[in-house]
């Protein structure tokens, strides 16, 4: 995806780094401006972990336009390009904050998670922006095989933005697979997104997120689900960087 917009590429993956202000503009530009799809995704660390070892999600992430999600690929930024990105633009804070900031009524898709979930998330979703219409497209468990009647019923709904929960990477390469200019202007891979905004699943207090500490609440609230992806996948991704650094060449100096 060719973009005006400076990068930080991490473990060359070009990311995308922008104020809110600068990002919400752009998204905003993207819906309104009707020319082709734009999917939007997200880089974390356990997404990187998962890239590193999934040749088809790096090659699927190269075509998104990609933005930085949490304290993990802002060590890396620092370390590999010594700064840090502008904001933490993670899909949890950035959705709800794109929805109140555009003002002109959207069609906006919700596809993944349970029913229950979906269903609740919506209502969540109605009452925090009630100017936008939000459509039930479906849950995540429908054929995978044959998606036909999904794609049918999203073309036929006329969405401006479609949210897709269905876990990475399965939801970055379903929407790369799938989705065109004709089921939506944008579609954002918004992993927990739902389960957040259902209420289903708890978000850390604010003053935790304020010190870049989201994943130990979420570790202390599921430990059994999330020990590999933070105890283990932390490590793991450090490593990458570290890895990378050092294959980097170094400039002589002057």
């Amino acid at each position: 995806m060719q973009s005006t917009v400076p990068v930080l590429p991490i473990l060359d993956l070009p990311v995308h780094d922008m104020g809110w202000k600068p990002a919400l503009d752009l998204l905003e530009e993207k819906l309104l401006s009707g020319q082709g799809l734009t999917h939007i995704a997200f880089l974390n660390a356990n997404n990187a972990n998962v890239m590193m070892r999934d040749l088809e999600y790096r090659q699927v992430l190269a075509r998104c336009l990609v933005l930085p999600d949490g304290i993990g690929v802002d060590i890396a930024a620092k370390f590999l390009h010594g700064g840090r990105f502008t904001a933490n633009l993670n899909g949890t804070d950035f959705v709800p904050a794109a929805l109140s900031f555009i003002t002109k009524p959207l069609r906006v898709g919700l596809l993944g998670a349970s029913s229950e979930v979906l269903h609740d998330a919506a209502a969540n979703f109605r009452m925090h922006t009630p100017w936008h219409e939000f459509v039930e497209i479906s849950d995540g468990y429908f054929d995978r095989a044959d998606p036909s009647f999904i794609l049918k019923r999203i073309e036929a709904a006329r969405i401006d933005l479609l949210l897709v929960a269905m876990g990475t990477p399965l939801q970055e390469k379903w929407v790369d697979r799938y989705l065109t200019a004709d089921h939506a202007h944008v579609v954002i891979s918004v992993g927990a997104l739902l389960d957040f905004v259902s209420g289903h699943v708890k978000r850390a207090p604010h003053w935790v997120r304020q010190l870049r500490s989201e994943w130990l609440f979420r570790l202390w609230l599921e430990p059994s689900r999330l020990w590999r992806r933070y105890v283990l996948g932390i490590p793991v991704f450090l490593t990458h960087v570290l890895r990378h650094r050092l294959r980097q060449p170094t400039t002589p100096a002057v």
